[in-house]
């Protein structure tokens, strides 16, 4: 995916009351028809990008998003929103939390025995000798990162053996990320967020094979939106359903 963890924008354009600032990248050049299309992305951190071949001009690239901009600053508003609901942790009983799509609620329990943490008709239960909160918060970090492991094991592996141009399972590792579910290095690594085994297990399976699209296209090109299509036909239903989530999910 793209790596917004640092990414910033650098231009913007003006549409009516709001200035759409983004990051335009460019991809390579295509003559193809349906391979010319400049392609709009708003990012669950509300960065917006926009992907145009080599030979567009800046200008181009600004008409691009202006065709867009009711469309795009719908989004923004969604997520404005969204973030304005969410409330902070205090990791106390009674907050709500994930797990594999499936709300729970949190139970934090004071125990003279060592940490457990576990699902429990319908409740995550933290059970501490000392459950402060930061402590409540390291405890579920931890339940959450050993989750991950072994949910992202499996699916990755699985994701992996239907598709003919991985002929074994990357290298791959987990990585607390505040605005991105996964990432792809140059050398074929991949990197996933732990807070993504909080969503369907759906969304997992298209953020796996997104990158596992990488492998084979680097970058975003119509190459690449082709094979992930042709592997999953109906991600873009279920980014939106990952991306109206995603300020609860990655909300720790």
């Amino acid at each position: 995916m793209t790596d917004i963890e640092t990414a910033k924008p650098t231009h913007s354009v003006q549409y009516g009351e709001r200035r759409l600032a983004f990051l335009w990248r460019q991809r390579d050049r295509n003559t193809a028809s349906g391979q010319r299309k400049a392609r709009i992305h708003v990012h669950p951190n509300g960065l917006i990008e926009v992907e145009t071949p080599t030979d567009t001009s800046l200008p181009e690239a600004k008409k691009a998003l202006l065709k867009r901009a009711q469309w795009v600053s719908k989004h923004l508003i969604e997520i404005e929103a969204r973030r304005s609901e969410v409330l902070e942790r205090e990791y106390v009983s009674g907050e709500s939390v994930f797990y594999l799509g499936r709300r729970y609620t949190l139970k934090v329990v004071a125990s003279d025995q060592i940490e457990r943490t576990k699902l429990l008709n319908g409740r995550l239960r933290v059970a501490l000798p000392s459950p402060h909160p930061h402590e409540v918060k390291q405890a579920m970090d931890h339940w959450y990162r050993r989750r991950a492991e072994d949910v992202f094991s499996r699916r990755l592996a699985e994701i992996s053996d239907r598709l003919p141009w991985v002929k074994t399972p990357p290298q791959w590792a987990i990585r607390e990320m505040k605005s991105q579910w996964g990432s792809c290095s140059p050398s074929g690594r991949i990197l996933l967020n732990p807070n993504l085994v909080k969503t369907p297990t759906r969304c997992i399976d298209y953020v796996i094979l997104h990158e596992l699209c990488h492998l084979k296209e680097h970058n975003h090109s119509h190459r690449f939106y082709s094979l992930l299509s042709r592997a999953m036909p109906d991600w873009e239903t279920i980014k939106e359903r990952l991306d109206s989530m995603s300020e609860l999910y990655l909300n720790h």
